[in-house]
């Protein structure tokens, strides 16, 4: 297999982890999303186009090389294991953070108590873990899908529910970034299904703009955290009122 081939294979990789579409990638160039298709359908493009697409995603030629050679897609999910390492040391949760939303050293390093000996040693740490892998000049590829998910009741989960919740929910949703909807009523079953729908949509709308705004400083950028859930739920405050089900 020729080597472009295998690095077309390798962007068009690239381009599902980051959730993108030839029509994004498109806006980026400045071509037409036929231009683009026409790339990757005939597998060829020029070393300066490949450049620019790389740029574009943010990703390195010797990254891009690396990813071809492996050839194995990103991680949609952490093992139990990896998740418990992160859980374990928040720290190395904070350096997976940054890493996946491409932050670079001067940037980590000017805006957390970090030295260079600390974030190197948290990037090895993530390295061996399987979780990114270690780049020239401290710079961490992920090797996970930026959209992946953590595991359903699984460390992090866990972990969010025991110890985190509260203090997403402690002050109030008053700024302008800020919005908090507390909606409840009875739907159909049809309806919950449809419900769930929406919000899987809105999860992957959320993981295209973060695609979208990657390449942007980490000052442009600010942190925004989403927690979408639906259950069948009564407040337990009502309780009390329920009469008990015979059976």
């Amino acid at each position: 297999m020729a080597l472009s081939i295998e690095l077309v294979d390798s962007l068009k990789r690239c381009l599902r982890a980051q959730g993108l579409t030839y029509r994004d990638l498109a806006a980026r160039l400045k071509l037409s999303e036929a231009a683009i298709k026409r790339m990757f359908s005939q597998r060829a493009m020029s070393l300066q186009r490949l450049e620019q697409i790389c740029d574009a995603l943010d990703v390195g030629l010797a990254e891009l090389s690396a990813e071809s050679a492996r050839g194995r897609p990103a991680m949609a999910n952490l093992s139990e294991s990896q998740e418990q390492a992160l859980v374990s040391e928040p720290a190395l949760l904070l350096a997976l953070f940054l890493t996946i939303n491409r932050w670079r050293q001067e940037d980590v390093l000017a805006q957390f108590d970090f030295n260079i000996a600390q974030w190197t040693a948290l990037l090895v740490k993530l390295d061996r873990l399987g979780i990114i892998e270690l780049m020239p000049g401290n710079r961490g590829r992920p090797l996970t899908a930026r959209n992946f998910r953590w595991r359903a009741n699984g460390p992090m989960e866990r972990y969010f529910r025991l110890n985190l919740l509260g203090d997403f929910f402690a002050d109030p949703f008053d700024g302008e970034q800020d919005a908090l909807l507390l909606l409840s009523g009875s739907l159909s079953i049809e309806g919950v299904k449809q419900l769930r729908l929406r919000l899987e949509e809105l999860a992957r709308e959320f993981d295209a703009l973060l695609a979208r705004d990657a390449t942007l400083s980490a000052q442009e950028r600010v942190g925004v955290s989403l927690v979408l859930a639906q259950k069948p739920w009564l407040l337990q405050l009502f309780q009390p009122y329920r009469r008990a089900q015979n059976g």
